[in-house]
């Protein structure tokens, strides 16, 4: 809900169809057990298999690689302008990393989608750390990678739990709700400049997440 927009309601009803399920226990199976997908300790299949079992159905090879097709295009809708100011900073020469909640199979499917993603100096998936926000180890992994110290990165993501943990580990952190409010608070921190930064080379670095 930073550089990625809301679930794509398309793709929702792609789940649904192919499972089965109504809203209810298909809310219920997904959720229960997507934190456990994102941290690694679960792959994208076991992740369907084990939801099925919840909803008291089973799956076969085809629709589970169905599935994970659309839970990839269910988070696949893009903010624009979030993402278009990341490019305008690595144009810069400003150091940009993600730090992202993310499953292996999503992972995968997203980096054949999207190939501006190989634009970022770093990227940290949750997944292949056995991490995940908002757990410290995660933030400090993200510095090392980024090769930036905590206290120099600019952290934005929509879960205040996960902005109080950037805090924590050292970061400066913005929870981001909508772009105006975002612009805002760039401004209102004296960021104009980093903000605005088109061609011209900014000073600070900033790691934007998913």
């Amino acid at each position: 809900m930073v550089l990625s927009g809301p679930p794509d309601p398309a793709a929702w009803a792609r789940i649904r169809t192919i499972t089965g399920l109504e809203e209810a226990p298909l809310q219920r199976e997904y959720w229960a057990h997507r934190h456990d997908y994102d941290r690694g300790t679960l792959t994208g299949e076991a992740f369907w298999h084990k939801a099925a079992v919840g909803a008291d159905i089973v799956l076969t090879p085809g629709q589970v690689a169905e599935l994970l097709d659309a839970d990839t295009d269910l988070w696949s809708q893009i903010n624009r302008p979030m993402l278009d100011w990341a490019q305008r900073l690595q144009r810069a020469g400003i150091r940009t990393g993600i730090l992202s909640n993310i499953g292996d199979a999503m992972t995968d499917g997203l980096l054949r989608k999207h190939d501006w993603l190989s634009g970022f100096d770093h990227r940290t998936w949750s997944y292949a750390l056995k991490l995940a926000k908002p757990e410290l180890a995660i933030y400090r992994a993200a510095a090392e990678g980024l090769r930036i110290p905590a206290s120099n990165i600019l952290f934005i993501d929509d879960r205040p739990e996960n902005v109080a943990a950037a805090h924590a580990a050292g970061m400066q952190a913005i929870q981001y709700r909508d772009h105006p409010s975002f612009e805002r608070e760039m401004r209102e921190r004296g960021l104009d400049d980093l903000l605005h930064t088109g061609d011209e080379t900014a000073a600070s670095p900033v790691a934007p997440d998913k």
